[in-house]
């Protein structure tokens, strides 16, 4: 089972990730996982990727894809995986659809979490930060014990320079225009599931495993 998952910041993107592949046993695959990785081990495409991103670059689509083919090759991809912030671009969505062609691998599914922008907004400018320890709380769902206050350090919190109003709604805005072209791609695949982001976690999850279910007993019947 091959599983994409979309959404914008402050979605409960990560959240969703860490449940879905935990129930189902398979790993979640980012693009920033794999260049961390590959930069880590030392290899040729690692070295390549830290030359362009200490010289202030933008890894390309063409060496993005190459680690992408190395990853699912792995063996803890051999009973599928969730692919996490990939493919960010149409060029990157054509050449997955190549690659599960070519090794015989199954169609994705793609899980988009739709958020309204202002449910955004309020969630990421509630976010608040210990200057100290760096632990992350939510005004809205996880305020501290003392308002203003870390529970650990008794801090006055601060809101980080990412979660300003202006800031927030410029980087939703690029998430926007860089992943709409992408979920047209796909928006007409059978698999093409929109889902309420601005629901509870569990909510989000219940929905999530009561379309996935019934895909992975047809595919046990198949077998």
């Amino acid at each position: 089972m091959v599983l994409l998952l979309f959404g914008p910041p402050g979605s409960g993107k990560g959240t969703q990730s860490r449940l879905i592949t935990n129930w189902l046993g398979i790993p979640a695959i980012s693009t920033g996982d794999m260049l961390r990785f590959e930069i880590q081990a030392g290899t040729k495409l690692g070295e390549a990727v830290r030359c362009i991103m200490t010289s202030g670059g933008l890894v390309g689509d063409d060496l993005v894809n190459q680690m992408l083919v190395r990853r699912v090759s792995q063996p803890d991809c051999l009973n599928g995986f969730l692919l996490d912030g990939y493919p960010r671009t149409v060029y990157q969505a054509e050449y997955l659809d190549c690659l599960l062609a070519d090794q015989a691998l199954p169609k994705p599914i793609i899980l988009h979490l739709d958020v309204p922008l202002d449910a955004l907004v309020g969630r990421l400018t509630s976010r608040r930060q210990c200057p100290i320890c760096g632990t992350i709380y939510n005004l809205l769902h996880q305020p501290p014990k003392k308002a203003g206050l870390c529970d650990n350090e008794g801090t006055a919190l601060i809101t980080r320079k990412d979660d300003q109003e202006d800031v927030v709604r410029e980087r939703l805005r690029t998430y926007e225009a860089q992943t709409r072209p992408v979920l047209a791609h796909y928006q007409d695949r059978k698999h093409f599931y929109q889902i309420r982001g601005d629901r509870s976690p569990q909510y989000i999850f219940e929905e999530i495993t009561g379309i996935i279910e019934p895909l992975l007993a047809k595919n046990l019947a198949a077998n």
